[in-house]
């Protein structure tokens, strides 16, 4: 699809998207550099963020991509450090790592629901932290009287209540509080604008493709009052907007993209068939060679089949959708 924005918006503009070797993240990482910017690519399998990188360069754009866990704050500071490094400067940062996996409360251990808040809202925050001396007005590159852009990747689950999403419920309530509160802060110390998008289930995605096939598109789209789903493309426009001058005086605002789903959510799995499908997930991911380690049915890390966890604890984004008598799966990694 065509961008309704120039190709020249971001010019010279500098980017880090953190998840951005895949899914949705990729997404904005292109659509920022095929407007202008350069961007720098962070995430924890190196192979993928190559794959990444190699396929931006193939189209003539500024790329590069440094390994690191969001998790972990030296990592945070170093490939921030790189990134500026590299670019001289940095105008925009986009926090898209993300984990989510499906799970009953009564089944979730703390450990499986810490380790969410760990990426998503902890990851978030240290990224922010560690970007703050970059973003400010004076900093790196940076004018006296001009910061730059953070952007937050959130979810809508936590807007009313969503099934067996508690611990990621939990963990974009935070995410949208640290928006709404640097916004806040940062705004009028440093000239720093943050913002948030919140897609809803987004159809061009690997996961998507894998566990959802074309074949169930139908019954996913009545899911919505749109009567459709969206794209990684509907996401980054929604970024775009953000960076570019359009959005200049929008902050501490998040945007939410998923055809007003979040508007109506029914009870979409019946909990006593949500630990089989789990099994029914595991088996497919193993079956693809995909690495999944699973032992247990219960949510808790490592042991949680239909998780994406490997040693370095990846995890995916799982969300479940009930059909009359058909139960489908959408999951997209970020």
């Amino acid at each position: 699809m065509e961008s309704p924005f120039r190709p020249d918006v971001l010019r010279d503009k500098a980017a880090l998207v953190t998840g951005g070797g895949s899914g949705i993240g990729f997404e904005i990482a292109t659509q920022l550099a095929r407007h202008g910017a350069q961007v720098a690519l962070m995430g924890r399998r190196r192979e993928v963020l190559d794959k990444a990188v190699a396929a931006l360069r193939s189209e003539g754009l500024r790329a590069v991509g440094f390994d690191g866990d969001v998790r972990k704050q030296e990592d945070a500071a170093r490939v921030l450090a790189a990134t500026v490094e590299h670019f001289s400067k940095l105008d925009i940062l986009v926090n898209g790592a993300a984990g989510n996996f499906l799970a009953s409360p009564e089944d979730l251990k703390p450990k499986g629901f810490r380790t969410v808040l760990d990426i998503d809202t902890v990851g978030t925050y240290t990224m922010c932290y560690e970007a703050m001396k970059y973003l400010k007005k004076g900093g790196p590159g940076r004018g006296p009287s001009s910061g730059g852009l953070i952007i937050n990747i959130s979810a809508t689950l936590h807007y009313t209540a969503a099934w067996y999403q508690i611990h990621v419920s939990a963990a974009k309530a935070g995410v949208d509080s640290i928006t709404r509160s640097l916004a806040l802060e940062w705004g009028a110390d440093y000239d720093i604008r943050v913002n948030g998008i919140a897609p809803g289930p987004i159809q061009d995605t690997p996961g998507m493709r894998k566990l959802a096939p074309e074949e169930m598109s139908k019954g996913r789209r009545e899911m919505t009052p749109l009567f459709k789903l969206g794209e990684k493309w509907d996401i980054a426009m929604a970024a775009l907007y953000l960076a570019s001058d359009a959005g200049k005086y929008v902050n501490g605002a998040t945007i939410i993209v998923d055809g007003g789903l979040w508007l109506s959510r029914p009870r979409h799995i019946p909990k006593e068939e949500v630990k089989a499908l789990s099994k029914v997930v595991e088996k497919k991911e193993l079956a693809a060679g995909s690495g999944i380690r699973g032992k247990t049915n219960r949510a808790g890390g490592k042991d949680q089949p239909g998780n994406s966890y490997d040693n370095n604890m990846s995890v995916s984004r799982v969300c479940w959708m009930r059909n009359g008598s058909t139960c489908r799966l959408l999951c997209s990694e970020l």
